[in-house]
């Protein structure tokens, strides 16, 4: 049987439902901030991710659509991963200009953010490059989210843009090869604060629901590259995470982007990458 697309559902979020939404999205970056000041050499990925978690239930997470990863040197690109278990917090020790990335999805109230913070310790010119670029990535989701373009059609922009820099593609070996995926209130009844394989018992009975009900209207809650992609943004929140890599040094940001009926934006511009790219034009100017 073959499913065919339906009308694209209503944009199902108020302002006060957006306030939440971005409030929580800062709370995750101020977190992942926080980590990032007290990193040093010769810490591991697991203390990080576990420091992580703390500052987060410190401020009121109750639940987490995924448990905080930390990721270290080479692994922030996914060099050698075979199998989901890599993407676990593991004992790898932070060096002199290793860049890092922590990765984190806070649940309040049935608010969810998911966020990706990329860092250095030290001096890193790939880093700095890469950093720098990823504001076209930025910019060019945005547009073509905005044109209403099928996301595998969005996936392959990010992809030719990815070649165009040199750099290769990481998001592919995340589960799913996604990009992004969608992020809703989650009303899932069960346990808060128990995960299973990385992901929250709740994030999985709601993902499960939504796989069903998006898949019987031709839709996909996941952003990929294949057939099940091949669709207009649907209306709602999107966790949207291009992910690029060059040798050993891998970057992205993670943030929620807003798809309403007819037009898009990012839920907020006041965040770290973005106030990297902004300061970085007021001293272009200043010259």
């Amino acid at each position: 049987m073959t499913m065919q697309a339906q009308a694209a559902p209503a944009f199902p979020y108020d302002s006060t439902d957006l306030d939440r939404f971005r409030e929580l999205q800062q709370l995750a970056y101020g977190c992942a901030e926080r980590v990032a000041a007290w990193l040093e050499p010769g810490v591991t990925e697991r203390q990080v991710a576990a420091r992580l978690r703390r500052e987060l239930v410190d401020e009121g997470v109750q639940d987490f659509f995924h448990i905080p990863f930390a990721w270290f040197g080479d692994r922030t690109a996914f060099r050698h991963f075979q199998t989901p278990l890599q993407f676990f917090a593991g004992r790898r020790k932070l060096e002199e200009g290793m860049p890092y990335i922590l990765d984190c999805a806070p649940v309040v109230d049935g608010y969810t953010a998911d966020i990706g913070y990329a860092g250095k310790a030290g001096d890193n010119p790939i880093w700095d490059k890469i950093a720098f670029d990823l504001r076209e990535y930025r910019e060019l989701i945005l547009r073509e989210v905005r044109q209403r373009k099928p996301l595998n059609d969005i996936y392959a922009s990010v992809d030719a843009l990815i070649a165009h820099h040199g750099y290769d593609n990481r998001h592919k070996v995340y589960p799913g090869r996604v990009i992004g995926h969608q992020v809703t209130r989650m009303t899932a009844r069960g346990p808060a604060g128990v995960n299973l394989l990385g992901f929250g018992v709740r994030t999985l009975e709601t993902l499960g629901r939504e796989l069903v009900s998006e898949r019987l209207h031709g839709r996909s809650p996941l952003w990929a590259d294949g057939r099940s992609s091949r669709h207009a943004p649907t209306p709602g929140l999107w966790a949207v995470e291009p992910h690029v890599g060059f040798r050993e040094v891998g970057l992205k940001f993670e943030e929620l982007l807003v798809v309403t009926e007819d037009d898009a934006h990012w839920l907020d511009d006041d965040l770290p990458h973005v106030r990297r790219w902004q300061q970085a034009d007021t001293r272009s100017d200043a010259r």
